[in-house]
């Protein structure tokens, strides 16, 4: 699913109205329609609902969502139009003039001097003064009404996007002079500020309407940001042919484990099988051998020549793919091996944990990976490698740097994990939950990928495939234990069920 800039959803707007022989106000009273149906679905008509609207298409839409809610016998519904500059948007006019003919209507229209309604906790409120469109922070009453609204304890539901939060990037304004919703109700696609973990406290939940825009208009429309989904990753899944072996279907080497970090190799090597790696084989830390060959008897064991951690990372046979670093350490002969294997292999790599905590400690190392290679970093990791970011929006966007400067593809992992490829583009996941935040679940999503690629998978395709197929498998873990009881190697376990459920279109 493409998530579009507010200027390009603009543009979609017009082609839907274009291509189905319609007019603007037509598609707000559709909008309007499918709000209208999910308050009711949501609340009694018992309930207060108190309404404020701005004086662009926003207002209009909730303008509109109140005349709907009150011709379906919502007897509570309070409207709050602020028109202070005394200019609307024809739209928004032509719903304030259905909305005033309306007996027994409670219309305020605010054009000077506002006495604000008194809220509380067991109230309802309708956001709608202004939308993805707007073009500075909010200022001025607008402010004062936010933290009034905000400060009052009522559910909060925003038409489009909370008023004051911009619908792509929102660099230097203060989340507390914007509406915090607690539920965010946008329009076919979701909006690129959504995804950015500063912005949950404003978003709330969030939910997509239809709308029925127009699909020729979205499909050419280009956008640098996509949010995967199932139907994404399932064109991308090739079915295994009944006349094949183990050596069809990859070898990898991970390199993983030291001395009382064994665990991480034993979940990424069982994540990778189950993802459908043909052959593992794991190189580690002597020590390690018995943990490994008892715990996941299906792969191979390589030992270094060090008791307790890896001093060596020559590679002795043929694998398609290497991953490196789940629980490695970083010892300086660690990173020594590391260093030697970037200089001498072309082949793209997955790395992740301790091999990105080796690179950051030897940032020179960072000119040596190979092109194409996958990183993995969590928040911490992406930091020590390119320095502190304020936020995850300038996170991201030094992501997006990188990953054209070195040629990588770079799997920033968070809720909304993002996989930025070298060319720009940005894929969010949208599997995955709060039960992931465990100890290990790098370490499975690391096999995963690196099973994909040994299969024959592109790595930004691998990536992109392996980081949905980890969170759906997650969110099958958190069904069976719940997400304060399941654990990553729950993660790995549930891996090829995850692909198995994708393929089938079993229902997620």
């Amino acid at each position: 699913m493409k998530i579009f800039a507010s200027n390009v959803i603009r543009e979609i707007d017009n082609a839907t109205c274009e291509a189905q022989n319609i007019n603007s106000i037509d598609l707000m009273e559709r909008a309007a329609g499918a709000v209208s149906c999910e308050i009711i679905s949501r609340f009694l008509p018992s309930q207060r609902i108190v309404v404020v609207a701005g004086p662009g298409n926003n207002g209009g839409d909730a303008l509109a969502v109140a005349r709907m809610l009150i011709e379906q016998g919502y007897k509570k519904v309070e409207v709050f139009l602020l028109n202070v500059v005394g200019k609307l948007s024809h739209d928004c006019d032509e719903e304030r003039k259905k909305l005033i003919t309306m007996d027994g209507i409670d219309f305020t229209e605010v054009k000077r001097d506002f006495s604000p309604p008194y809220l509380g906790e067991n109230d309802v409120v309708v956001d709608g003064l202004f939308g993805s469109g707007l073009r500075q922070p909010l200022q001025g009453g607008f402010v004062v009404l936010a933290r009034l609204i905000n400060d009052s304890g009522a559910y909060v539901i925003s038409i489009d996007v909370p008023s004051g939060l911009f619908g792509e990037w929102n660099e230097n304004v203060s989340h507390r002079d914007m509406i915090h919703a607690n539920l965010t109700l946008t329009f076919h696609t979701p909006r690129l500020s959504f995804m950015f973990e500063e912005n949950a406290e404003v978003i709330g939940e969030w939910k997509l309407l239809d709308i029925d825009l127009d699909e020729t208009k979205m499909r050419e429309m280009k956008s640098d940001f996509m949010l995967v989904e199932a139907a994404s990753v399932r064109p991308l899944l090739r079915p295994r042919q009944i006349f094949s072996g183990k050596r069809d279907y990859g070898s990898v080497l991970l390199m993983a484990g030291s001395i009382g970090m064994m665990g991480a190799a034993v979940m990424s090597a069982r994540a990778c099988l189950k993802s459908g790696a043909g052959l593992v084989t794991v190189h580690s830390a002597k020590v390690g051998m018995q943990v490994l060959q008892t715990s996941v008897p299906e792969a191979m064991f390589e030992p270094d020549r060090n008791d307790n951690y890896i001093s060596d990372m020559t590679v002795h046979h043929g694998h398609k793919v290497i991953g490196i670093g789940p629980g490695i350490g970083t010892n300086e002969r660690t990173i020594d091996a590391l260093e030697t294997l970037l200089k001498n292999i072309k082949s793209p790599l997955v790395l992740d944990a301790d091999a990105l905590n080796c690179i950051a400690k030897r940032p020179t190392l960072l000119e040596l990976l190979p092109a194409q290679t996958v990183i993995t970093p969590h928040v911490g990791e992406f930091d020590r490698l390119f320095g502190e970011h304020p936020n995850s929006e300038e996170r991201l966007k030094k992501a997006i740097d990188m990953a054209k400067y070195y040629n990588i593809i770079i799997v920033l992992k968070g809720h909304y994990t993002a996989t930025v490829r070298p060319t720009g583009r940005v894929y969010f996941n949208s599997t995955g939950n709060p039960g992931m935040a465990t100890a290990g679940a790098g370490d499975v999503l690391t096999g995963v990928i690196a099973a994909f690629i040994a299969q024959g998978y592109r790595p930004e395709h691998a990536a992109t495939i392996g980081v949905y197929v980890h969170g759906l498998a997650g969110d099958m873990a958190a069904d069976q234990f719940g997400e304060y009881g399941m654990v990553a190697s729950d993660i790995a376990a549930y891996c090829g069920r995850a692909i198995r459920a994708i393929i089938n279109r079993e229902k997620l």
